[in-house]
């Protein structure tokens, strides 16, 4: 078995994939690739999501597709950049839906680390990348990685689950949708946000869910 660091709860939720041939084959990937190339994020930032929301604590998933390709943007968490790195488009127009949904002041740094200290999973579909190349590690293994991880919280109903794009979207199948809240819409990207996500209003609806469910509702102001 591959020995990972991540979080007991997900350590335990997760305890079968790790002895899976092709988890131990993405492994060997991932080792070999670092020695030959940038790869992003760094290490100790790969298992980020699972880290910092424990698989009891979540409430809300919003998946991404893979981690942004620039230095310094990627820190694990999807559409997440740490503070002091300039806000990816995708980024600012999720800001630009909340403010428009809940009134709520523009942040001005892109570290999204409030939401998961409340339950927000910002779990990416595959969880590193080669540097300026997107894309670069999908079909190796993470899909079916982050696919397990949420067949697993489907133990958990009552769940809100944010699908954005078609990439996020094909992980559906894998969500029971009649115990928990699937709010789909067009990717935040300035390709497509015009297409659907803008008005889509995910937070508040999120935050009704979460409320007629007897949960807490999320903080979304980025502190």
């Amino acid at each position: 078995m591959v020995q990972v660091k991540i979080e007991d709860s997900w350590k335990e939720a997760l305890k079968n994939e790790f002895s899976e041939p092709y988890f131990q084959k993405l492994t060997q990937f991932v080792k070999q690739e670092k020695l030959q190339r940038t790869i992003y994020p760094p290490g100790a930032d790969i298992f980020r999501a699972f880290n910092s929301t424990p698989f009891s604590t979540v409430k809300v998933v919003l998946i991404g597709q893979d981690p942004y390709h620039g230095p310094g943007q990627a820190h694990g968490l999807s559409f997440s950049v740490p503070r002091g790195v300039p806000l990816p488009p995708s980024l600012r127009n999720i800001y630009k839906e909340l403010h428009a949904d809940l009134g709520l002041d523009l942040p001005v740094h892109g570290d999204l680390s409030s939401w998961t200290a409340q339950g927000v999973l910002l779990l990416n579909a595959v969880l590193t990348v080669e540097h300026k190349k997107p894309g670069s590690h999908q079909n190796r293994g993470w899909e079916k990685f982050t696919n397990a991880a949420i067949q697993a919280l489907q133990a958990r109903p009552g769940l809100v689950y944010f699908l954005w794009g078609k990439y996020a979207q094909a992980k559906k199948e894998f969500i029971n949708t009649t115990k928990n809240l699937v709010i789909e819409s067009a990717h935040p990207s300035p390709f497509s946000a015009h297409r659907g996500f803008f008005g889509s209003k995910p937070f508040s609806k999120a935050n009704a869910y979460l409320i007629e469910h007897g949960k807490e509702p999320i903080q979304w102001q980025i502190q």
